[in-house]
């Protein structure tokens, strides 16, 4: 469980124009929980880079309130 000293350190550390952020910055940066932040960047087709991060931008995706692409629809559908 993170404290409250550390979210704020956090924050203030989001709100500078990081490219990337950590998992748990990105949860402050949503506004989301953890499990909630997992299944928006599910619905949006949203990942981690290789070193565990996630890029700014598509995080401002599910900020923006638009719905995913239907293209990201049909992907999720398509069996390999």
């Amino acid at each position: 469980m993170m404290k409250y000293n550390d979210i704020s350190v956090m924050k203030a550390i989001v709100i500078c124009f990081k490219p990337y952020l950590k998992p748990e910055e990105a949860m402050i940066y949503c506004n989301l929980g953890r499990t909630q932040l997992m299944k928006k960047c599910e619905e949006y087709g949203l990942f981690k880079n290789q070193n565990g991060y996630y890029k700014r931008e598509d995080l401002d995706l599910i900020l923006s309130g638009t719905p995913p692409s239907k293209l990201q629809d049909f992907a999720k559908k398509i069996k390999l």
